[in-house]
């Protein structure tokens, strides 16, 4: 019987609230959607306020059958939001609020004990912004078993995020997600020369990783290890909304390299993922059945 891998997503969950209406955002949520579509035991870590916003999260994670475990509520801070604007081609600009409930993620024991059956967890640079965040990711990061995928998918946004925390982060890593927007980010911190590939490969040779997945939007991905490269121009399809869609990605990237798959068959199979996902609206459309198939068959 195949394995059925536990992973997680530990950082923010809110609401996007674009100018009309409002929908369920937040890397490590979507991350742990996308992941448990795919055939894991995914569960998303973060904080939302005991507040209305709050328990329609956790209305929606129900409704998604996303595990709400360790989704901790707080009475004194609100549940994240975020203002997000799309520009003609769907893509998206944000303003995001501070000092709200998934900045304040509790690290209570069974947290550690629950991370030390992980086979992959998610985390990005945003949920750090905050020291109790920000301590209680490390923690997590410290406490999964030597064997497990760490993917730090840096996902920059705003002013939140510095020097420190990436390199922290990527030290902490065994896996790096960066976008073509991203990566002269950590070049220019490292000075660091050359074309994409050798900018890559500088970066994995830095931090001792196991993987870099590089995406390019619709441009496709570079899945990149030691032992070698694939370079995927992309997938045709119209994009409608890309939110959401590099989480899914990095789900799909996540599970084909679970499955022990080639790096040719994990950089397709996320860019399939991600372009069906660009053509919905959302951020946690349900993916058609050949992709879930894919995912657990091979």
């Amino acid at each position: 019987m195949k394995k059925m891998f536990k992973v997680a997503g530990i950082g923010e969950l809110l609401w996007d609230v674009f100018p009309e209406h409002k929908r369920l955002g937040g890397a490590p949520g979507n991350f742990s959607y996308h992941c448990g579509q795919l055939g894991a035991e995914a569960t998303p870590v973060s904080c939302v306020g005991a507040d209305p916003l709050g328990k329609e999260i956790l209305e929606c994670l129900d409704e998604l059958d996303v595990a709400t475990a360790f989704i901790f509520e707080t009475t004194e801070y609100p549940t994240g939001t975020v203002d997000v604007v799309l520009n003609e081609a769907g893509k998206p600009t944000y303003n995001i609020h501070e000092d709200v409930a998934w900045d304040h993620i509790p690290c209570p024991e069974e947290l550690k004990d629950f991370a030390g059956t992980l086979d992959a967890v998610c985390f990005g640079s945003l949920s750090q912004r905050s020291g109790e965040s920000r301590g209680t990711i490390r923690s997590v990061l410290k406490s999964v078993p030597d064997s497990a995928l760490k993917i730090y998918d840096i996902n920059l946004r705003q002013s939140f995020y510095s020097k420190q925390i990436i390199g922290e982060s990527l030290e902490l890593a065994n896996v790096l997600k960066v976008s073509d927007e991203e990566l002269p980010v950590i070049a220019g911190y490292y000075d660091l020369k050359g074309d994409t590939e050798e900018l890559l490969q500088a970066v994995r040779t830095k931090f001792d990783l196991l993987y870099i997945a590089y995406t390019r939007g619709k441009d496709g991905s570079i899945l990149l290890s030691a032992d070698g490269l694939d370079d995927f121009p992309g997938c045709e399809g119209l994009a409608v909304d890309s939110v959401g869609a590099g989480d899914s990605a990095n789900a799909a990237f996540c599970m084909g390299l679970l499955n022990g798959w080639s790096l040719a068959e994990v950089n397709l199979f996320a860019n399939e993922v991600s372009t069906f996902v660009c053509m919905q609206k959302g951020a946690t459309p349900v993916l058609p059945d050949h992709l879930k198939k894919k995912a657990v068959s091979n």
